[in-house]
C-alpha cells in the first residue's frame, strides 16, 4: 500500500506517534484522540515495520493485534502519516515490539507546527494587560513589553509551531491571556521569544500537589516566527534521533 516510498523516507530511530481515535464515554456521537509516542526499530518491507511498543511512565501499553491506528512520522524536516494495523507483538534484544502493517499509503502531512517536542525550558509569564488584548484583537503591532510588571517563572515541557505547554506551582485560569517569554538555541543564535497566547486548558499534575499544567496556544504568531521555531524542533529532533540510531 505505501508504494516505494517507505524505505526512502523512514528509518529505524525516525520518532513516530501511534494515534487513536474513539468514541467518548456515553457520547457515541463525540470521538477523542489519544496518541502513544515510539520509534520505529525496523522496516521490514514496504508496507511492513516494526516499532517500539509505547511506554506510560514505566508500564508498557500492549496494543491489541487486528488494532488499527494512525501513524505520524517525524523525519528530519517533515511530518508523513499513513493508517496501519497491529499484526504481531514480540520481542528483540530485550526490547518489546510491535509489527505493524501499512494499509494506507504514506503521505506527506502538512501540519508540522502540531508536532510537539518534549523539552525543559525556563519560561515567564504574565496575564496580558486590558489594553494589551484590544490590541492583540484588532491585530495591531503594539508590542507586548510593558515595563515593570511581574513576571511569574515556570517550565515548558513541550513545544510545537502552534503553541506550548508548561508547569508552574501557580495557575492561571483557562481562557487567560498570556505574554510567554522564553529563549531557544536557533541556528541563528540564542533568541528571546516574546510571544502571545491563550490558555486552553489547566490541570493539576497527577502525583504533585499544586504544581499545575497549562497548555497555551499561540495568537497572531508571525509566520516567520512560526517556522524558525518549527526548524529548531526538528534540529532537536534529528538530533534526538542520531542518538537514538546510534543505540539500536
Amino acid at each position: 500500500m505505501a508504494g516505494k516510498i517507505l524505505s526512502k523516507y523512514v528509518i529505524p530511530g525516525n520518532r513516530v506517534d501511534i494515534r487513536e481515535t474513539r468514541k467518548k464515554k456515553g457520547k457515541e456521537d463525540e470521538t477523542e484522540a489519544r496518541i502513544y509516542q515510539s520509534h520505529v526499530y525496523d522496516v521490514l518491507s514496504e508496507d511492513r515495520i516494526e516499532v517500539v511498543m509505547p511506554m506510560e511512565k514505566t508500564k508498557i501499553i500492549l496494543l491489541s493485534i487486528g488494532s488499527e491506528f494512525d501513524l505520524y512520522f517525524y523525519l528530519t524536516d517533515s511530518v508523513y502519516r499513513c493508517r496501519a494495523k497491529v499484526v504481531n507483538r514480540n520481542k528483540k534484544n530485550s526490547t518489546y515490539l510491535l509489527t505493524m502493517d501499512l494499509i494506507s499509503d504514506l503521505r506527506r502531512d502538512q501540519r508540522r507546527e502540531y508536532f510537539r517536542f518534549s523539552c525543559a525550558l525556563e519560561m515567564n509569564s504574565r496575564v496580558l494587560e486590558p489594553d494589551e488584548i484590544k490590541a492583540l484583537e484588532k491585530r495591531d503591532k503594539k508590542e507586548f513589553n510593558t515595563p515593570g510588571l511581574p513576571l511569574k517563572k515556570s517550565i515548558i515541557v513541550d513545544i510545537s509551531g502552534g503553541g506550548l505547554r508548561f508547569v508552574a506551582d501557580f495557575k492561571y485560569e483557562a481562557g487567560s491571556m498570556l505574554l510567554c517569554k522564553y529563549q531557544l538555541d536557533t541556528e541563528n543564535g540564542t533568541r528571546v521569544y516574546e510571544l502571545t497566547g491563550k490558555v486552553l486548558s489547566v490541570k493539576e499534575v497527577e502525583n504533585r500537589q499544586e504544581v499545575y499544567e497549562h497548555r497555551v496556544q499561540y495568537m497572531n504568531i508571525d509566520k516567520d516566527v512560526r517556522e524558525e521555531i518549527i526548524r529548531f524542533i526538528f534540529g532537536e529532533e534529528r538530533k534526538n534521533l542520531r542518538k537514538k540510531g546510534e543505540n539500536l
